[in-house]
């Protein structure tokens, strides 16, 4: 019985490590895999994030329309029966994509495909929903996510190192007027074959294609072509912002052009000072800098032509975050020297985190996503045999070639006394 439970764990593993084969079906990229799971999952994922976008804000606005009002169901209609199926609907935006899932009981996949494809299809975006329900969300989201000092770091990190394309933020500024008819034509121009993906958990790929020719058929996708964004290219800089009442925050970042490397992950997991044994400091040549009440996390965002590095310092004084500031950019510039058994050491602490990121479905959407747009076939084999190629000569010359790049610094919170980037060492 034992060997039978350990064949079977084999096979599943084989599974999710090999994903699925990547097939058309109604104008769509599918790919799916099937682990047996009583829940399963289907994400249409649609090239069409805020670097996309042709109006300020329309992306967020697009999101916030999601199961609203469409030619087979209004609102409360979808709302009503996702529950009595006892579903969960969700939507994500970032940069570069625009996520609609579908959580739900396996064998309920028809009817949820179904409101998916809809959307896609066949959405109002009335104006009263604008005005009473999409408006207001963006609003409210927005005013949430930059209470964050964290967040609203970032978004300015992101401004900063690429202006614009990846530089333009998911969240609507305050003041942005969309109309119904901006949303409906962002929607058309990116909602065409070709330019979204659907992936599935815990449903066969023959089934999910079945059920998108269905509810897709024939034609249902505009044939024109998607809105292109500008090749991202790095330029850094410097920014300070005034906040109160929130941890004092400091990003120290770099970014690079180009597909996102190998080399990067493991300069991310070399830095991260997060211990492997529970109320311990680990080893992370970040880690002794850190005083008490303040923390350091290691940020690696990697886009589809580009990436942003860099690690997040937050505290509850200015002093802390100084001293925890000129840990890290001494860290940064020794990373370049890392050889034998502490490069090994992050290389497999590198590949640790990327197999784990895949078990869950977030991961498997963020790994396999941009993959399955582009129609090739994607593998966790493949991605943690890119680790291996790693030498001490090749990690060298990427973190070498990352710091000659101009750094972005970005500070949230008390401006008069956080420090400057030279004063860091910068």
């Amino acid at each position: 019985m034992l060997a039978a439970r350990a064949s079977a764990a084999r096979r599943a593993s084989r599974l999710a490590r090999n994903f699925a084969t990547v097939v058309d079906a109604a104008g769509v990229k599918v790919a799916a895999v099937d682990n047996g799971q009583p829940t399963s999952a289907v994400t249409f994922l649609v090239k069409g994030g805020s670097r996309f976008e042709s109006k300020p804000g329309v992306a967020h606005a697009l999101k916030g329309f999601a199961f609203k009002s469409t030619a087979k169901r209004s609102f409360l209609g979808t709302i009503r029966e996702a529950e009595l199926y006892g579903g969960v609907l969700s939507a994500g935006l970032t940069r570069e994509h625009l996520a609609l899932t579908a959580e739900f009981l396996r064998g309920d996949e028809d009817f949820f495909v179904d409101v998916l494809a809809s959307f896609i299809t066949s959405a109002k975006y009335t104006r009263h929903e604008l005005d009473e329900y999409v408006a207001p969300f963006c609003a409210a989201e927005t005013a949430t996510a930059f209470a964050s000092p964290a967040t609203r770091a970032l978004d300015l990190a992101h401004l900063l190192a690429f202006r614009t394309g990846l530089g333009v933020s998911p969240f609507t500024s305050a003041g942005t007027h969309i109309s119904a008819e901006d949303v409906r034509a962002f929607a058309d121009s990116v909602f065409t074959a070709g330019n979204i993906a659907v992936l599935g958990t815990g449903i066969a790929p023959d089934v999910l294609a079945k059920l998108l020719e269905k509810s897709l058929g024939a034609g249902a996708l505009s044939t024109a072509a998607a809105p292109k964004s500008t090749p991202s290219a790095y330029f850094g800089g410097e920014t300070r912002i005034e906040a109160h009442g929130a941890p004092e925050t400091v990003f120290v970042g770099f970014g690079t052009s180009g597909t996102p490397t190998a080399e990067l992950a493991v300069l991310a997991a070399h830095l991260d000072p997060t211990p492997s044994v529970k109320w311990s400091q680990g080893l992370s040549p970040v880690s002794a800098g850190i005083p008490v009440g303040t923390s350091v996390q290691t940020v690696l965002l990697p886009y589809s032509d580009a990436a942003l590095f860099g690690l997040l310092i937050q505290g509850e004084s200015t002093e802390g975050v100084k001293a925890a500031g000129k840990a890290v950019v001494a860290a940064l510039k020794s990373a370049g020297e890392l050889k034998g058994d502490e490069l090994k050491k992050a290389v497999v602490k590198a590949k640790f985190a990327a197999a784990s990121a895949s078990e869950g479905r977030d991961g498997l959407l963020s790994s396999l996503g941009a993959s399955t747009l582009l129609g090739s076939e994607s593998s966790l084999d493949a991605k943690l045999a890119s680790f291996d190629k790693i030498d001490a000569s090749a990690f060298s010359k990427a973190t070498a070639s990352l710091l000659k790049s101009k750094p972005t610094y970005v500070t949230v919170g008390d401006v008069k006394t956080l420090p400057y980037a030279d004063e860091l060492g910068l």
